[in-house]
């Protein structure tokens, strides 16, 4: 009894007011309120092609462009995977996923069934990408592989070299030569059809 009178004595004495603090946030003079700082890079978004691959791709949803030190027309040497140490020419970039295609390397085997009654199913070779890390430059003069360099010229324009021999990768010869090899290739296609 003693404790109850002790505990309602103590209830009493406490002065509850009108403008008591129930109702209202309790403010703290000593902690002062957070800031979050804007980031100035978004995180790149990843966009779902299977669900063991992923690929990377900027805000606007394109996907991003890796740099490579190859380019179509380049002869290359593969200096890792089945076909290591075989030389053939780059004929074309996925620029995507950082792979090439070489002409007649990592070739497979794919199993094509027939489309129309009167046509048969066959075994047919095909080339498959290689990554661009598992390729390099070539020399056909010097017969070496070797990596690139960037360097200027005189005349302002940026080129590419092969670093062992200084050979110029880059320049007008090779990029016509490269073009009528196409054009050619275009009309014996034509012909051909």
């Amino acid at each position: 009894m003693a404790a109850m009178a002790a505990l309602q004595s103590s209830m009493t004495s406490l002065s509850i007011s009108s403008n008591s603090f129930f109702g209202q946030r309790l403010s703290f003079p000593s902690l002062s309120p957070v800031t979050v700082k804007p980031t100035d890079k978004p995180c790149l978004i990843v966009v779902r092609l299977k669900r063991w691959e992923r690929k990377e791709c900027k805000p606007n949803s394109l996907p991003v462009l890796h740099k490579m030190h190859v380019k179509v027309g380049d002869t290359v040497k593969v200096i890792a995977g089945c076909d290591k140490g075989k030389i053939g020419e780059i004929t074309k970039v996925f620029r995507h996923n950082s792979t090439v295609m070489v002409k007649d390397i990592n070739l497979k085997t794919k199993h094509v069934k027939k489309r129309e009654e009167e046509e048969q199913g066959q075994i047919i070779k095909i080339e498959a990408p290689i990554h661009s890390s598992n390729v390099m430059l070539y020399s056909k003069e010097k017969e070496v592989a070797s990596r690139v360099g960037h360097k200027v010229l005189d005349d302002g324009t940026r080129v590419r070299y092969l670093i062992k021999t200084g050979e110029i990768i880059d320049n007008a010869e090779n990029w016509k030569k490269l073009k009528e090899a196409n054009r050619q290739e275009k009309t014996e296609v034509a012909t051909a059809a």
